[in-house]
């Protein structure tokens, strides 16, 4: 699904043909899917509204009006049949039954950046709150929306929460100005608390491995810390050095070549396709003789939200590779090879890393740059693909199908998908 202004744009994923069409009342902000793929939501935060269309039923319609309290965001529960919305300045989050027709409110929703975590098996929802100047958590039963469990944590201020994939724990962490992180067990035990160090800026970034058996925690410090899932205890610590030194790390770096033409092809005027081909630059990794120094970049200290820390993390879908971001080497992407605790796989580019993200199905990573490139890692070695199209392309963000046989590729004001073939067993 995609929105050009107030109109909704239903595709088939394999063929890219349209559908169905939907108007909204407004400029669409916000979409989403349904988990099981039946209904679509689509969010006009300016006008307090959600629509709701059916792909079985396109007669059908749904109109969810927040009136005078607005709107700021909008969600399904996982069972695709409940939706949440959470008014302006926070104040409530409404829970609203397609089925029906009841509401439910929750009061007191946090403000922060996480503030809302549904187990995997969609059963539980976790709630941040924020009453009477202290941080609390509530767990819900989303078959009824009853409360389960409501505790304060030991936070100054909490900054989001994050269940393992098999929704037996849940992490919560402070703001970076205190590096805690607290893990809670599903009826509101406190299991442990983990603190690395107490002054400096704290934890950037959290993400749990498939396994649940790891927790990553990046920090401000450059490096990140994996906890194990028996003891709460550290293992190890990832560092993140703009000098590659140890021989057993491969680093791929991305060098441009200027594209060759034959003499019998030129032509003037010259065919456009000739054209897009003279002046637009290819790329293609090279593998770099290590030390390697990496392009670092010294943050600007004065300033909120400082370039400087550990800024993205995520596993592979087998848990065997971690990959990571230091924002201070912005251009840089990290794989470690977490059954070793070492660091695999160093990828340089040309340009700073927008995102990146891991094949669901296997240990194959696509990364983009902002450039009309998308680049792809696997254990076997890496690629550099170019989008073909007329015009620049410049891809800023990447989501994979769930089959992992294609890709969603977004720029700015367009998109496309990117088909692969599958490896003939």
């Amino acid at each position: 699904a995609s929105c050009v202004q107030h109109r909704l744009v239903v595709r088939d994923a394999s063929s890219l043909q349209i559908l169905q069409l939907y108007t909204c009342l407004d400029q669409i902000q916000y979409i989403e899917w349904s988990s099981d793929s039946l209904f679509v939501l689509c969010a006009m935060y300016k006008r307090g509204v959600v629509q709701v269309w059916s792909l079985e039923q396109p007669d059908w319609h749904c109109k969810i009006d927040e009136g005078s309290a607005g709107l700021v965001a909008s969600c399904w529960s996982p069972d695709g049949r409940h939706i949440l919305n959470t008014t302006e300045f926070h104040l409530r989050i409404t829970v609203w039954s397609l089925c029906t027709k009841s509401v439910s409110y929750i009061k007191y929703p946090k403000a922060c950046q996480q503030g809302v975590a549904f187990t995997k098996d969609g059963r539980y929802m976790a709630v941040a709150e924020r009453r009477d100047c202290k941080d609390f958590i509530s767990i819900f039963v989303c078959r009824n929306w009853q409360l389960l469990r409501h505790f304060d944590t030991e936070t100054q201020d909490l900054f989001g929460i994050e269940w393992a994939p098999n929704g037996c724990v849940l992490a919560a962490w402070d703001t970076c100005l205190e590096y805690k992180v607290l893990l809670y067990s599903l009826d509101g035990r406190l299991l442990s608390s983990y603190r690395a160090y107490e002054w400096p800026l704290g934890i950037k970034s959290i993400a749990w491995s498939p396994s649940s058996q790891f927790l990553a925690i990046g920090s401000f410090d450059e490096k990140v810390r994996i906890l194990n899932h028996v003891t709460w205890k550290k293992i190890t610590e990832l560092e993140h050095p703009a000098t590659i030194a140890s021989k057993k790390t491969i680093v791929y770096k991305e060098v441009e070549k200027s594209p060759t033409v034959g003499t019998e092809r030129l032509s003037f005027p010259p065919t456009r396709a000739l054209a897009s081909s003279l002046f637009s630059t290819q790329s293609k990794y090279e593998i770099s003789q290590v030390p390697v120094s990496l392009q670092y970049i010294k943050p600007v200290a004065d300033r909120a939200n400082p370039k400087v820390g550990i800024g993205m993390m995520a596993f592979s879908a087998d848990n065997c590779f971690l990959a990571t971001k230091n924002d201070n080497i912005p251009n840089a992407v990290w794989i470690w090879d977490i059954r070793k605790l070492k660091l695999a796989v160093v990828l340089e580019q040309l340009c700073t890393i927008q995102c990146f993200q891991w094949d669901p199905c296997q240990p194959r990573l696509a990364v983009c740059t902002g450039s009309s490139r998308v680049y792809l890692w696997s254990p076997a070695g890496c690629v550099v693909v170019q989008v073909p199209g007329e015009g620049d392309f410049q891809i800023v963000s990447l989501s994979w199908h769930s089959s992992g046989d294609s890709m969603l590729l977004l720029s700015k004001d367009n998109f496309c998908v990117c088909y692969l073939e599958r490896e003939e067993v």
